[in-house]
């Protein structure tokens, strides 16, 4: 059987999308899929493998479209700082960062609300996952890591657990709490709530660096975050 052309694929992956977020996670079946398009089953599962490699590959796409978003906004917001104000460049990223889900959202609300639909934890139990998108959808932490260290290390100089921790509150939890809960809707007065909600965390200064009974104090500047 030939594989699919690139753009049937994509295709498919749109199909999977759409019929998550209207109908349920549990919606998203091959032969739903088939029915949709002109796709055939064999040919589904000879691109894809299963169901779960459908919607994996899916979720893949979309959580790295909405990761190259967001660093663009933390780029476009340092650059619009400018240098005289390093400071106020380093709350602009984060802003911008914990701003990027709402942004997001209103760009691209099918991806969007496909990713909060369907929990990655649910994908990575599945046991017909493949081991190699699997391994794809675990390395998604560690580029997010990259960025809760950048973020703290702009602001702060350091990049410890307590540092990445921040950070962490800042560009996950306070946007899943205040735009992403429900059906909410990323409207202009809840964006504002968040951006002021960030700008007073981040004014609460850190604890200084404390090193393990025993070891020798880690550079503030060069200690890897270990939250995710």
């Amino acid at each position: 059987m030939a594989r699919p052309r690139t753009h049937d694929l994509e295709a498919i992956l749109d199909a999977a999308e759409e019929l998550a977020v209207t109908s349920g996670a549990a919606a998203v079946t091959v032969r739903a899929l088939s029915e949709s398009t002109s796709m055939s089953n064999g040919a589904i599962y000879h691109a894809f493998g299963s169901r779960a490699g459908l919607v994996g590959r899916a979720w893949l796409r979309a959580a790295q479209q909405f990761l190259a978003a967001q660093r663009e906004a933390v780029d476009a917001a340092r650059l619009n700082a400018g240098p005289a104000a390093p400071d106020s460049a380093a709350v602009a990223a984060v802003i911008a960062a914990a701003d990027a889900p709402a942004a997001f959202l209103l760009a691209e609300p099918v991806r969007g609300r496909f990713l909060l639909s369907v929990a990655r934890d649910d994908l990575l139990g599945a046991d017909e996952l493949p081991a190699e998108l699997a391994d794809r959808l675990r390395a998604l932490d560690a580029e997010l890591t990259r960025l809760f260290v950048d973020l703290a290390q702009q602001l702060w100089g350091r990049g410890d657990r307590t540092a990445v921790a921040v950070i962490r509150d800042c560009i996950v939890e306070l946007p899943t709490a205040l735009l992403l809960r429900g059906d909410r809707s990323p409207d202009p007065p809840a964006r504002h709530r968040l951006a002021a909600a960030v700008g007073a965390v981040l004014s609460v200064p850190l604890p200084p660096v404390s090193p393990q009974p025993g070891s020798p104090q880690p550079h503030p500047a060069t200690t890897p975050g270990k939250d995710s």
